[in-house]
């Protein structure tokens, strides 16, 4: 993981220790949004892998989709 992706990954990882318990396991999408995010951070560098995670956020929401939805493979693999 570089050290942008890295340092992307604080705020959701903090987001995955204080806040996730309260909240609760209610996402609509599996793999979760943090899960996602990390996965995508990790695969994607941190402005490709941002942006994706950015979108999955944006896509939760009560009028939104369901299901599986994976992180896109990177296109040099």
């Amino acid at each position: 993981m570089t050290l942008g992706a890295r340092i992307f990954s604080l705020p959701v990882k903090a987001y995955r220790l204080i806040f996730s318990p309260w909240v609760g396991h209610n996402c609509r999408y599996q793999p979760t949004c943090s899960a996602y995010a990390l996965e995508a951070l990790e695969k994607h560098g941190a402005i490709k892998g941002g942006w994706l995670a950015a979108r999955r956020i944006l896509r939760c929401h009560p009028w939104g989709k369901s299901g599986y939805d994976p992180v896109p493979a990177r296109k040099d693999d």
